[in-house]
């Protein structure tokens, strides 16, 4: 009985505060509705103000634009015309714009003051009346909400005093069965008392039940039905008339949006005409007897000498030779710098552009650095491919010259071998040639990279010195180690790996399979785009695929280390696409640049995938774990000694750095 009278209060305290939660909540309903009313009513007025007041500015902007329309239009006028008709034309244009916009500017002011703020007033008073007859209805079916709950708490208090009255009876039925002796009568009377107690309970339990539906269907009714119809009819009217004047606001504004379209394109038109080059050709047109090209040279005989080319003679044959190495490696390193100069200008110029908003002292600074830099990186560049011009048209009669005669073969291999440049060679040929499967620059760096420089931070991304990258390249030529030395500067390691790569005369990836490569880079899906580049690079020869395999893993392996070393495998592809990838022209590199980069990105992160394994492809294959011990190269000294055969020099010993 105790457990019961507990319940039976926890149960009265649930009742009383469900339904003054239900209280609180319908009047917080009324508030909320109150609310919305002010907020339309101020949001109308707002609007009012907002059309009255961009009415004047429209005006005042109107005048101010015609004003400064007829100011340069005179002024126009009384100069004689421009000698620069683009300029001229493009000022013609841009000032019948302005009128134009003049003239739709102040139509806007008429509509905003007239026709479009009416319509707002007559809503904000239909507005008002339709919220207070919505808020009259809510209030009535609240009332009603509110006595039905009032009957089923009513009715749940009577089915639980009956229901306690019978668990009592009962209880004294139960006491009286025990006792037994003379307490027949006494059972009797109690059990009738019972089963009148349990009738009047179960008139009462069904009574509470049938108010227990009626007041969850009322409630169902009144939040899922009632408020969002008592809503809608507050708002009837409201949204339509809002649409009808910003349609009207907005037929307005597409009406001088197309007016100002129109007089957009023609002054798009005209700065079209606005072409530096044109304007350079002219100039140069105009004033041709200072810019044309004067006569050329001729060679002047010396009294009836015949010979009109350079002539490597037998005698001369081997300074011939020797003067066409130096020069060869010098334009190399040359061309390398001219690159660099160019790319560097047009970062410098893309991170001026790209920069924050500093103040305007700092970007007054900022400013004059970068024209500084940008005039010297022009002088640089000029300068340097003015060098390499002329030691380009040496190098072109010499190199006839020297392939006119019948060169040895040890001055072959020295030549395929120089810095790695298959001049005549392919990776198939260089590997029946020398005995190496992985090209000894190639595989020389790597390893020096992987014991000493993953963790160094913007390998392959900072230059090293050039002086220094040619002196290593010199190194090799001489068939020196210049690697074995751990304390070599890793940038200008890394340097000449890019170098191998950059003045391979047919690039590592095959010129006509890289439209068909930048477009499986495109595919969507990993595993299909793999598949489909791996159908194109397994197409190429074998020892082209086995060096692809090893560099590509070794990449992979560096961008494991981007935390330290910040080369995330796009920086990898940044700095080796121009030299792996490149297009059927030279204007290509520069549009196909984006592209490229994606391919060899993709080539990194997926070269498992793509490239042959050992068992489908023998070959090398890349090491994490490398040594300093160089087994490769004492098996790679027989194959020299063989394609040597008694000639040993710089070529021979640089198979076997």
């Amino acid at each position: 009985m105790t457990s019961n009278v507990k319940l039976r209060k926890v149960g009265v305290l649930d009742y009383d505060t469900q339904i003054k939660e239900v209280r609180c909540q319908l009047l917080d309903q009324l508030k909320v509705l109150d609310l919305q009313l002010e907020q339309k009513s101020q949001q109308l007025q707002d609007l009012t103000d907002y059309l009255r007041r961009r009415s004047e500015i429209e005006g005042e902007y109107a005048r101010s634009l015609d004003k400064l329309s007829e100011r340069f239009t005179s002024k126009i006028k009384r100069k004689e015309p421009c000698s620069g008709q683009s300029v001229a034309q493009c000022w013609l244009v841009l000032l019948a714009q302005t009128r134009q916009e003049s003239r739709d500017h102040s139509g806007l002011s008429e509509i905003c003051r007239t026709t479009l703020t009416e319509p707002l007033t007559h809503c904000l008073d239909i507005t008002q009346r339709l919220a207070k007859r919505s808020k009259d209805v809510c209030t009535q079916l609240q009332d009603g909400l509110l006595k039905v709950t009032t009957e089923l708490q009513t009715a749940w208090r009577t089915y639980y005093q009956y229901h306690s009255d019978y668990v009592s009876a009962e209880g004294k039925l139960k006491e009286a069965e025990k006792q037994k002796q003379g307490a027949s009568k006494k059972i009797e009377k109690r059990q009738c008392k019972v089963q009148e107690i349990q009738l009047k309970c179960t008139k009462a339990r069904n009574d509470y039940l049938l108010n227990l539906a009626a007041a969850n269907a009322s409630m169902n009714k009144y939040y899922l039905q009632d408020i969002s119809s008592l809503i809608d009819c507050s708002d009837v009217g409201y949204h339509l008339s809002l649409s009808r004047v910003l349609l009207a606001y907005l037929s307005s504004r597409s009406w001088d949006q197309q007016n100002l379209s129109v007089g957009l394109q023609q002054l798009q038109s005209a700065v079209s005409g606005l072409d530096q080059s044109q304007d350079r050709d002219n100039l140069l047109q105009t004033h041709t007897n200072s810019f044309c090209l004067p006569l050329r040279f001729h060679f002047q005989p010396h009294d009836g000498d015949q010979v009109f080319e350079v002539s490597a003679e037998q005698e001369i044959r081997g300074e011939m030779e020797t003067r066409f190495q130096q020069l060869q490696s010098k334009l190399t390193g040359f061309k390398q710098e001219t690159e660099e100069s160019q790319g560097q200008g047009g970062s410098n110029e893309s991170l001026a552009s790209s920069s924050g908003r500093p103040s305007l002292a700092r970007r007054r600074a900022n400013l004059q650095e970068t024209e500084i830099l940008y005039c010297t990186k022009v002088k640089e560049y000029l300068c340097k491919s003015s060098l390499v011009s002329k030691l380009q048209a040496k190098h072109d009669l010499l190199k006839v010259a020297v392939e006119k005669g019948t060169p040895t073969v040890a001055f072959c291999l020295h030549l395929i071998l120089l810095l790695g440049i298959l001049i005549s060679f392919n990776f198939s040929q260089y590997s029946q040639a020398s005995g190496q499967e992985i090209p000894v620059v190639v595989e020389s760096c790597i390893r020096f990279i992987n014991l000493n420089g993953l963790h160094h931070e913007g390998i392959f991304r900072v230059p090293g010195s050039q002086a220094e990258v040619n002196s290593l390249r010199d190194a090799f030529e001489r068939g020196e180690d210049p690697l074995a030395d751990s304390r070599c500067d890793m940038d200008l390691v890394a340097g000449v790996l890019k170098l191998y790569f950059r003045t391979l005369e047919n690039p590592l990836f095959p010129q006509d399979s890289t439209s068909q490569l930048l477009e499986y880079a495109e595919i969507d899906n990993e595993t299909e785009r793999a598949a489909q580049l791996k159908s194109v690079i397994s197409s190429y020869p074998p020892p082209v695929i086995i060096v692809m395999r090893y560099l590509f893993a070794f990449l992979h392996h560096v961008s494991q280390y981007s935390d330290e070393n910040m080369m995330q495998p796009y920086n990898l592809a940044v700095c080796f696409g121009p030299s792996l990838v490149r297009g059927l022209q030279d204007e290509d590199v520069v549009t196909l640049q984006p592209q490229i980069n994606s391919l060899v990105k993709g080539l990194i992160l997926q070269h498992e995938s793509i490239f042959p394994s050992p068992t489908e492809l023998q070959g090398p294959v890349y090491e994490k774990c490398m040594t300093l011990e160089q087994d490769d190269c004492e098996e790679g000294e027989g194959d020299s000694e063989i394609l040597s055969k008694g000639e040993k020099g710089p070529a021979a010993n640089f198979m076997c750095v």
